[in-house]
C-alpha cells in the first residue's frame, strides 16, 4: 500500500480562506511583425547575385536574385516588398539546371536553382545591394 500513499495529492482545505486575486490591467506589447516578415521574406530570397550581367542591369532598374526553387512570381514580389519596402513592377523568373561536373573518375551534377529577375518603378532602388 505504499504505493498509493506517494501518488496520493494534499487537496487543498475549502475552510481557509483565500485572499481574492488583483486584477490588473495590462496594456498588450507592440507586435515586432517587422521582423517576422523579413524572416519570411528570407526563406524566399536566398542571395543577390552580384555578376557582371547582372551590374549592367541596374541602370534600368533591375535587380537579380537567387530564389528557393518552390517560390511563383507573386510570393517573390511579396518577399521583396517585405524584406526592402519597395514594390516591384514586375519579377521575372528562369530555372538553372544543374551542369555535369567531372573529378577525376567520379561524375556529379551540381544544383539546379532558380533565379529572379525584379524590374522596380523609376527612381526605387535597393539599398542593401547597392552598397554589395
Amino acid at each position: 500500500m505504499s504505493l498509493f500513499s506517494r501518488t496520493k495529492k494534499e487537496i487543498p482545505k475549502k475552510d481557509e480562506k483565500e485572499e481574492p486575486k488583483k486584477v490588473v490591467a495590462v496594456e498588450p506589447k507592440e507586435k515586432k511583425t517587422v521582423k517576422k516578415e523579413v524572416g519570411k521574406a528570407l526563406g524566399v530570397l536566398i542571395k543577390p547575385l552580384i555578376t557582371e550581367k547582372s551590374s549592367f542591369l541596374s541602370p534600368y532598374g533591375q535587380y537579380v536574385f537567387e530564389v528557393a526553387l518552390k517560390t511563383n512570381k507573386i510570393e517573390i514580389a511579396k518577399a521583396i516588398e517585405r524584406a526592402y519596402g519597395v514594390k516591384p513592377v514586375s519579377v521575372n523568373i528562369i530555372h538553372v539546371r544543374g551542369k555535369k561536373v567531372r573529378y577525376g573518375k567520379t561524375l556529379g551534377v551540381t544544383k539546379k536553382w532558380k533565379k529572379a529577375i525584379i524590374t522596380l518603378k523609376p527612381g526605387d532602388k535597393i539599398e542593401v545591394y547597392e552598397g554589395v
